[in-house]
């Protein structure tokens, strides 16, 4: 399958924009073919060793300024281009789009501001259950062309996309699932509206025989979509796809199928997972699995780390990590699922979205202590003193200046027998390297005798 490739770069100056994880992967395979004319590196940050002698690597602040040299040019997610793509002479690619427009027919695509690594992992899981021949591959860590020589013609591959891998993508997946928007990346688009169009991608260049199933909350504007739209919400009658509570249970409603979510032989908590549950459950009976077979993959499925991730127990308090929150509603969705919380850790990097669905949250909801860390836990503290004289309760406002400090208060007044969640509802850039490695910090000063 590699040869596919071939087309894009033969006899052709080629530029890597970026060499981290993905610019590495489309290194090799570009290597392998051979074909290119020219094959050079352009990174911010200097080499400790160039991986070929006869490459050149271009670094320093005015590192992009060599990209018309080139024919083409393999950009790396989350760079950030100096002009748009068509002020360039060279065209601009990358591993993502090439990949796409090898493979769209079998690829599902996954995106939205939350739950995509849950949806993708679980098709994925529940797909492999099924006895399909499947691969996952994208934003969820695996670069896409580590993997195309595993491409078969009946091969579903499922993909995780970020809004940096379809911000420039000139073609869209057979099957998109746009799971939810909400503000985020205001650091990197400076407006919503900005972050949504690159969201829009996933369907925007689909075909009248392809698939969308969207949320509701983030429906394509009247004849934006090309495709055979299915419309998926908690609680919405009209939507094709319909996730709702009945008689103390979760049922989802797809097509002429219901399915009960077996609440108590799965460990997704949380009615935002369930409805992630019924987006699968929804691609699986399009590719015509059957409930049973659903069921075995669903309550098999492990859950990804850091969120809502029960830790353990310490003196008798449950400590959970919702690392993964970095915006308002799931920070929320984390204490609407943890009822009995005692304790909430919140704050961290400020990408300037605002915090007033979560402070007015904050005032009416129970929780006794809220400690906010970090720039936007302080943020926040201002906010509701300045703007808010009715929030409830102030004396439950704890301010800390980082996590590890956060922990030691926590750790102090959670009650044994209730809950300490860590659920920031910020980024942990400039903190931490990740999510992931604030979640393992988080981890590791609670645990840690």
């Amino acid at each position: 399958m590699i040869e596919r490739i071939e087309p894009w770069i033969k006899g052709k100056r080629v530029l890597l924009l970026g060499f981290g994880r993905e610019g590495q992967s489309t290194y090799h395979v570009l290597r392998q073919l051979g074909s290119y004319a020219k094959l050079d590196i352009a990174d911010q940050s200097s080499p400790k060793e160039l991986p070929d002698r006869e490459m050149v690597w271009i670094t320093g602040p005015d590192y992009q300024k060599c990209l018309d040299n080139y024919d083409v040019v393999f950009k790396s997610p989350g760079i950030v281009l100096e002009k748009e793509p068509y002020e360039y002479k060279c065209r601009i690619l990358s591993q993502t789009e090439v990949f796409f427009h090898c493979f769209r027919d079998q690829i599902i695509g996954i995106t939205g501001t939350k739950g995509k690594s849950t949806v993708t992992t679980l098709l994925y899981h529940l797909l492999k259950t099924g006895g399909e021949s499947t691969l996952l591959v994208g934003n969820i860590g695996i670069p896409c062309l580590d993997h195309i020589e595993e491409v078969r013609p009946e091969t579903k591959i499922v993909f995780e996309l970020s809004c940096h891998q379809l911000e420039y993508m000139t073609v869209s997946p057979h099957m998109g699932i746009l799971v939810n928007i909400h503000e985020e990346h205001l650091d990197h688009y400076g407006t919503m509206e900005k972050y949504v169009e690159s969201k829009r991608q996933i369907y925007k260049h689909q075909k009248d025989s392809d698939i969308l199933i969207c949320n509701v909350q983030c429906l394509p504007e009247t004849g934006t979509c090309p495709s055979c739209l299915i419309r998926a919400g908690m609680d919405e009658p009209e939507a094709e796809l319909n996730v709702r509570e009945k008689g103390g249970e979760t049922w989802i409603y797809f097509r002429d199928r219901a399915f009960r979510i077996p609440g108590d032989k799965i460990k997704l908590l949380g009615q935002h997972n369930y409805f992630d549950i019924g987006i699968a459950y929804s691609v699986c009976v399009i590719l015509g699995m059957d409930d049973e077979t659903f069921e075995e993959g669903l309550t098999s499925y492990e859950p990804l780390p850091h969120r809502l991730q029960y830790l353990g127990e310490r003196d008798g308090v449950k400590y959970y990590d919702d690392s993964i929150s970095t915006i308002c509603d799931t920070t929320i969705q984390a204490l609407k699922t943890l009822k009995d919380t005692d304790t909430v850790l919140i704050g961290g990097m400020d990408r300037g979205i605002d915090y007033r669905e979560l402070i007015e949250y904050l005032s009416l909801c129970q929780v006794p202590h809220i400690i906010l860390m970090e720039s936007t836990g302080k943020r926040i503290y201002q906010e509701i003193y300045k703007y808010y004289p009715d929030f409830k309760d102030k004396a439950r406002l704890i301010l800390a200046e980082h996590l590890e400090e956060g922990v030691r208060r926590a750790r102090e007044i959670t009650r044994p027998g209730r809950s300490c969640l860590l659920s920031p509802a910020a980024a942990s850039y400039g903190i931490f390297k990740n999510f992931e490695e604030r979640g393992k910090a988080f981890a590791r000063l609670v645990l840690d005798k």
